[in-house]
């Protein structure tokens, strides 16, 4: 091989060698963007946020605008920054520990987003698993079709309830009309109506999480369980469910979380006297314009739905290790 051949085929490999590199940072700086995305996104839009609404909670009420005597400011220099951590207080986490109303208000959400979030899988479970087994023709219009109350405001649907339930509504109408009741029935402001309001608003994040899961299970194996003799409902509890369990939890955090925060069903439907902790923070923020108070509300409502979350999280990771 002449000289200038080689030159060539080494320049060559030179070229593809640069380019393999060339290739490898370019793909090592997408991955890095790709990961880096979702947490800036958490910086700004959630530990940005859980900061300031932290900072107020540390603070004390003033007739004001804001109505708070500001903290962690650096508007008199670093040494009024000092002076004013030495004013910082936890009063208002004291407050509520002393307060019945938000001991009530925490308990009482957590327990209707639990029996809602527990309704909503045994009526979205059967959903999905008809969805999944259904042909595969039919399965994008059905997947249409759970979707679609999501095309139409979330405010109108839950309004739309209050001419359900009332009174006088369609259902006692209908329940009059086919000689079921013979007096109409009080569903509307109270926690039945708050029930049914939750379950039919989030019932879509129970069915999804839960076709995704049914839909990729091998169906072979109920099949085997059958030819070994397996009843219908053994095959269930002993394959089908377990398969399903990542979509389960899935769509019992998605349903469970917003739940226990939630304010416009238990204003709408379940009238003044219901107490949820959503409602307790909205009269405490505009109504009786305690900010420094409502953020400590708001605070430890977070750290109620975070911490156990995390722990579960961690417990799934420590499972799953043990598992390998």
């Amino acid at each position: 091989m002449s000289n200038a051949a080689v030159t060539a085929a080494t320049s060559s490999r030179a070229t593809a060698a640069g380019k393999s590199a060339l290739a490898r940072t370019g793909e090592a700086f997408v991955g890095r963007l790709v990961i880096l995305i979702p947490y800036l996104w958490l910086v700004f839009f959630f530990l940005i946020p859980f900061v300031i609404v932290f900072k107020i909670s540390l603070s004390q009420t003033a007739i004001a605008i804001p109505p708070y005597t500001p903290v962690f400011g650096f508007g008199d220099g670093l040494a009024g920054f000092f002076a004013q951590l030495n004013e910082l207080s936890i009063d208002n986490y004291t407050w509520l520990t002393q307060d019945a109303l938000y001991v009530n208000a925490y308990v009482t959400s957590v327990i209707v987003a639990a029996i809602s979030t527990v309704l909503t899988l045994l009526v979205g479970y059967p959903i999905a698993y008809g969805m999944a087994r259904a042909p595969a023709m039919l399965r994008p219009t059905l997947l249409m079709l759970v979707i679609l109350p999501f095309w139409t405001s979330f405010l109108i649907r839950v309004y739309a309830w209050i001419g359900i339930l009332k009174p006088e509504g369609l259902l006692n109408q209908l329940l009059l009309a086919t000689g079921v009741i013979s007096q109409p029935l009080i569903i509307l402001n109270t926690y039945t109506a708050i029930f049914i309001g939750i379950v039919y608003s989030y019932l879509p994040f129970m069915v999804l999480p839960l076709y995704s899961s049914l839909e990729k299970m091998d169906y072979s194996l109920i099949e085997a369980a059958k030819d070994l003799g397996c009843p219908p409902t053994s095959a269930f509890w002993k394959i089908t469910f377990p398969l399903s369990l990542p979509g389960v939890i899935a769509g019992c955090l998605l349903v469970f979380i917003p739940a226990v925060g939630e304010f416009v069903i238990p204003d709408l439907l379940g009238g003044s006297q219901t107490l949820m902790i959503g409602k307790t923070l909205w009269n405490e923020f505009f109504a009786n314009r305690d900010w420094p108070v409502s953020s400590a509300v708001a605070v430890i409502l977070l750290l109620l739905l975070i911490v156990p979350i995390m722990l579960f999280q961690r417990a799934q990771a420590r499972a799953q290790e043990q598992d390998r």
